[in-house]
């Protein structure tokens, strides 16, 4: 549970339990990680439209998976903080309260997105322009999590995702559904059962992205809506999610020094490790992915659940943890507007631009920064105080 949850629990909320600080700043580090991920992603996709290179991300090019991070430390919250409470609420209650932590940013995400397009002028992809009344059908379906079919006229980008408007908002769809079977099912499961679901939830993902069935070579799918990346998203999430619940539930608390730098760390070192590639037979990169996803990220939440956070890295994480995931919903828009530039100027090294580069990490920052403190801080903290005197 972040701490704005618990400054603003509702009144059925009565209990506290310890909050673990670090992982809110390790979910931090993990947003930053995927900023500068998108970074050099832009370099690969620059050069992939232009014909030149080789297409590949060459730093933090196993940035994507920090999703699969998140899809882990959510298992573990919510299970933490919602396993013993349901005697004392409703399913309704806890959608009420998903949807409030949620939600707001995932407008915001959509609004930032669409006036990002339009301010390129509507222009898509392919160089054609979208028109404005598809753009805003793009827009208000992205507001309401209704993901856009390829190849439709409100897919208004023209590259396939799920929401062209801002594609990270494909983990989110995700996420709700994550949430809505732990509500209904997961929640209900023993521990013994939650294992052995996940074990087999396990071959299952191995299988998809060891086995290289979607035929990327990486645990990227699931952001847009065709059969692999659809069933492929959901394994993606379902899996990391719950190993967390898992973690969450077997965990056993220790006192850990400087486990927030070690994990801060071994995620840059994690997502640093170079492309691997395969000759025939199974996806190495994947494999590698899979191991980074089901034994070292585990161990990282384990850390960072026992470590120690006081002064000025309490702070941090406070800082982090608030910041992570406006910054993850806000920041694509202004790639879209990097990608494009560095098509046209074919620019396609970071040397070529590190002043441009540093801009739109600033800037992206600033973003969230502003969103979270005049936008969605308020909106949720209004939200929570009318269900309040709702009880």
């Amino acid at each position: 549970m972040t701490q704005q949850e618990q400054a603003t629990k509702p009144l059925y909320f009565t209990n506290t339990k310890p909050h673990y600080e670090l992982l809110d700043g390790l979910r931090g580090v993990a947003a930053l990680l995927v900023l500068v991920y998108h970074i050099f992603e832009g370099f690969a996709f620059a050069q992939t439209t232009n014909g030149v290179g080789s297409g590949i991300i060459t730093t933090l090019n196993h940035g994507h998976i920090a999703v699969d991070f998140f899809f882990i430390l959510s298992g573990f919250v919510i299970s933490y903080a919602y396993d013993d409470r349901w005697g004392k609420m409703s399913i309704g209650g806890f959608f009420k309260r998903r949807l409030i932590r949620l939600h707001p940013m995932l407008v915001m995400g959509a609004v930032i997105g669409a006036v990002a397009f339009i301010a390129v002028g509507c222009e898509r992809w392919d160089g054609s322009i979208a028109p404005i009344s598809w753009v805003m059908t793009a827009m208000l379906l992205t507001m309401c999590l209704i993901p856009a079919v390829p190849g439709a006229p409100y897919e208004v980008r023209g590259n396939g995702e799920m929401f062209p408007l801002n594609g990270p908002t494909w983990s989110l769809f995700f996420e709700y559904l994550g949430n809505i079977c732990y509500a209904l099912f997961m929640r209900r499961m023993s521990t013994k059962i939650l294992a052995l679901f996940t074990l087999l939830l396990g071959i299952v993902h191995a299988w998809f992205f060891v086995g290289d069935v979607s035929g990327y070579d990486m645990i990227g799918v699931g952001w847009t809506i065709d059969k692999v990346n659809f069933w492929g998203g959901f394994v993606r999430m379902l899996f990391p999610f719950s190993v967390g619940m898992l973690l969450a539930r077997t965990f056993t608390p220790q006192k850990v020094k400087g486990a927030f730098w070690i994990c801060s760390v071994m995620l840059v070192a994690l997502f640093a490790v170079p492309y691997i590639p395969s000759d025939g037979g199974i996806s190495l990169n994947s494999l590698y992915e899979f191991v980074c996803i089901a034994l070292v990220f585990p161990l990282l939440v384990w850390l960072g659940a026992c470590g120690i956070a006081e002064g000025g890295l309490s702070r941090i994480n406070k800082t982090l943890g608030e910041l992570s995931y406006p910054l993850y919903i806000v920041h694509y828009p202004i790639m879209y507007i990097f990608y494009k530039w560095l098509i046209k100027n074919e620019i396609y090294t970071f040397s070529e631009c590190w002043h441009i580069a540093l801009l739109i990490v600033i800037s992206s920052i600033a973003l969230a920064y502003l969103c979270l403190k005049f936008y969605d801080r308020p909106l949720r903290k209004l939200l929570m105080s009318h269900c309040r005197d709702q009880q």
